[in-house]
């Protein structure tokens, strides 16, 4: 479990087939440990100085924006809550819903941002103004919810805290709906 907080912003050290190497300064990890990389929740297998290492499933490179990595490319990280830990964003499960196509990022005054993602069918119904979404790991509030996009306000700390500021219109990201939604949903079809 995450809160959307990002911790550090890490740069992708190696990639092959089975395995994601970050440079991070999280700090040493256990093996076994869960840390959200740009919101997929993985499994730390090795850590080396400042190098995480991670196993991923082909089934995680397909349904994640990850396959898309290359060596050098930023990620959110998180390390997973712990008892006692500040719930600073929302329950974040680190279970990518969908990867999704970045519309825009306009950039406002005072170092405010707009940004605009698409709304994969996966997410439809499950995205509501003032409601929250993970995009790539960072809890995020809906400023605007539209059949095939939605919107939100990043504030300058977001955008300077996380890989937000080098995001293009065109590159796919990592999106979370939000797990009270998710199980109204869920709830919802099964009344039906």
């Amino acid at each position: 479990m995450f809160t959307g907080i990002i911790q550090d912003v890490g740069r992708v050290a190696a990639k092959s087939a089975q395995r994601l190497a970050v440079r991070s300064s999280l700090g040493r990890r256990a093996p076994g440990e869960s840390v959200s990389v740009n919101g997929a929740c993985l499994t730390v297998i090795r850590s080396r100085g400042k190098i995480l290492e991670f196993d991923v499933s082909q089934e995680t490179w397909r349904r994640t924006a990850l396959g898309e990595l290359r060596p050098g490319s930023p990620v959110n990280l998180e390390p997973a809550l712990k008892a006692g830990d500040s719930l600073g964003g929302h329950f974040v499960t680190g279970h990518v819903d969908a990867a999704a196509k970045v519309l825009a990022l306009d950039k406002l005054p005072g170092g405010f941002a707009l940004l605009r993602v698409e709304t994969p069918k996966a997410l439809s119904g499950l995205i509501a103004e003032k409601g929250s979404v993970a995009v790539d790991g960072i809890s995020l509030t809906v400023s605007k919810a539209a059949p095939k996009f939605f919107e939100t306000a990043i504030i300058p700390h977001t955008l300077t805290n996380t890989n937000l500021a080098g995001l293009r219109a065109g590159r796919r990201v990592n999106l979370e709906a939000d797990v009270l939604a998710r199980y109204l949903a869920a709830f919802l079809r099964a009344k039906k």
